[in-house]
């Protein structure tokens, strides 16, 4: 990520993600591992980081992204790709929809 993204990242590790993902809105099924706060989005799970950069080019109305679940082969998990990812979008009134699809 810090490869990818212009400023200064800064990592925390809170007492209570939950309380985190509910801050921001991220639906329970669409929960992962991770959760990032970047301007003003927030992205959930491991999101590949064109999809990342996209999101913070289009601006769209939308709280931020989702890819739910630990699946194969996404940034940070080991294996091979064993179908399309779906983003989804979290928020807004694209919420739960497809974001993208990988």
């Amino acid at each position: 990520m810090r490869d990818n993204i212009d400023g200064e990242l800064a990592e925390t590790v809170p007492e209570d993600i939950v309380r985190v993902k509910e801050k921001y809105g991220v639906p329970e099924d669409l929960r992962s591992c991770h959760t990032l706060v970047l301007e003003d989005y927030v992205v959930e799970g491991h999101v590949p980081v064109q999809v990342i950069g996209r999101l913070l080019t289009e601006t769209p109305s939308i709280d931020g992204v989702a890819l739910p679940g630990m699946p194969a082969g996404t940034p940070g998990m080991g294996g091979t790709k064993q179908g399309p990812w779906t983003v989804y979008a979290i928020g807004g009134e694209q919420a739960r929809e497809t974001y993208v699809e990988l």
